[in-house]
């Protein structure tokens, strides 16, 4: 009866260490080889991880002086872009996750009539750098950046959603 208890209990606490193990797996994050720009080229989520969608989030207003729904009211890209990551931020918070739980990304832009109708990517990178590969937080995700016609609001320039996993 010792025995096949003492077995009993062995497997049962092998099989746990086996569970924890699991559970203890890090998403994967893999860099663009030769390469330091701020995105993962793929992340890997281990199986059983929580995956949370974060709709698209847009800038609020930053000066409330200038007319209504108008690019003054919100600012250019990179103000823009700060913005929106900051709610996407404080929405994390929400669910108890940070920025360094976002695996995916999605970014449209509008062309800036001041950048002569192009979308100003580098506008964007430079609020987009204050949040994603700093040494507080170097977990980057995989991203695209795509230009689109035109957001809901014309003031709008940028709309980004996430995808985080809860670690």
């Amino acid at each position: 009866m010792f025995r096949k208890t003492s077995l009993v209990v062995t497997l049962a606490a092998a099989l746990a260490g086996m569970a924890g193990a699991a559970n203890a797996q890090d998403v994967i994050r893999h860099r663009n080889p030769g390469s330091n720009f701020p995105i993962a080229a793929a992340v890997e989520v281990p199986a059983g991880r929580t995956t949370v969608y974060v709709s698209g989030m847009v800038p609020t207003v930053t000066n409330e002086q200038a007319p209504r729904n108008s690019l003054a009211s919100f600012g250019d890209t990179k103000a823009q872009t700060v913005s929106v990551l900051q709610a996407i931020e404080r929405a994390l918070q929400r669910v108890n996750l940070q920025m360094k739980d976002v695996v995916k990304m999605q970014v449209f832009l509008v062309a800036d009539p001041a950048k002569e109708n192009r979308m100003d990517f580098a506008g964007f990178m430079e609020g987009y750098t204050q949040f994603f590969g700093t040494p507080a937080q170097p977990n980057l995700p995989a991203r695209s950046v795509m230009q689109v016609a035109g957001l809901v609001n014309p003031g709008w320039l940028v709309e980004i959603e996430v995808t985080a996993v809860r670690p």
